[in-house]
């Protein structure tokens, strides 16, 4: 079994992935481009495997996109051969290029459970604004709050192209005083009854509180933040909203 890696997509876990979630969800992928303005720069980190970043190229958006996953970047590259994209850790990225408008899609923010990590990534984000620039990201909140597992169950289980089974184990904790849900993930892929690959990917996630994220931005020095409870862009209320989407600008 391979080394346990933090919020990484390994092999395993991007296939299940391109299965599971092979093309992006009409309302989110609508909410994201309402933003995209053709001839303007546009970033989107954590890009994945580019279910949003591929649909922007396929509409004649200037994007490109950064992730961390060789293996999720490898699929996009099957996608779409002329994307540009590069492979960093977003913890440790930095640039001068300017842009204005970068997202981050499907809550993926919250995948920094390190407040003052996530605080310096955002304000790195900041710096690479245009002038009149917009950030747009989306976190999970607390009323995701999964109930504990004494251990591994059986969370899904699909076929792949060659015939083979490809089994996802989960396992959630959550701790209710730094606010992270640990959800190791156990994938195992098996010929028949054999089990011929494994991999174990630590993921956790920091839920937000309602108020919380915005008092980060406005640290950060962003002015003009707006919460948004659904990708209709409906005002986000409290704690009982399943997800903040936020758009923020410095000026």
């Amino acid at each position: 079994m391979e080394a346990e890696k933090k919020n990484y997509y390994g092999s395993l876990c991007t296939e299940l992935y391109e299965i599971l979630h092979e093309k992006a969800p009409e309302d989110e992928l609508d909410f994201y481009v309402s933003y995209a303005e053709k001839g303007k720069k546009i970033l989107e980190p954590l890009c994945g495997s580019g279910r949003f970043l591929v649909p922007f190229l396929e509409r004649g958006f200037d994007i490109c996109g950064i992730d961390l996953s060789e293996e999720m970047l490898m699929k996009l590259k099957e996608k779409a051969s002329n994307a540009r994209v590069r492979q960093a850790d977003l913890s440790e990225y930095s640039s001068e290029e300017k842009y204005d408008y970068i997202f981050i899609s499907s809550g993926s923010v919250s995948l920094f459970t390190d407040i003052e990590l996530c605080k310096k990534i955002l304000g790195m984000l900041k710096n690479m604004l245009a002038p009149e620039g917009k950030l747009v990201f989306a976190v999970d909140t607390v009323a995701n709050v999964c109930q504990d597992d004494k251990d591994y169950r059986e969370d899904v289980a699909v076929k792949t192209k060659e015939g083979y089974t490809l089994v996802l184990k989960t396992k959630n904790h959550y701790d209710a005083k730094s606010q992270t849900q640990y959800s190791p993930g156990l994938y195992e892929l098996y010929d028949g009854e054999t089990l011929i690959q494994s991999e174990l990917m630590d993921f956790q996630t920091h839920l937000y509180k309602f108020g919380e994220m915005e008092q980060h931005l406005k640290e950060l020095g962003f002015i003009k933040i707006k919460t948004y409870a659904s990708f209709s862009k409906k005002p986000a209320s409290g704690d009982g909203d399943e997800m903040f989407l936020f758009e923020c600008s410095a000026d």
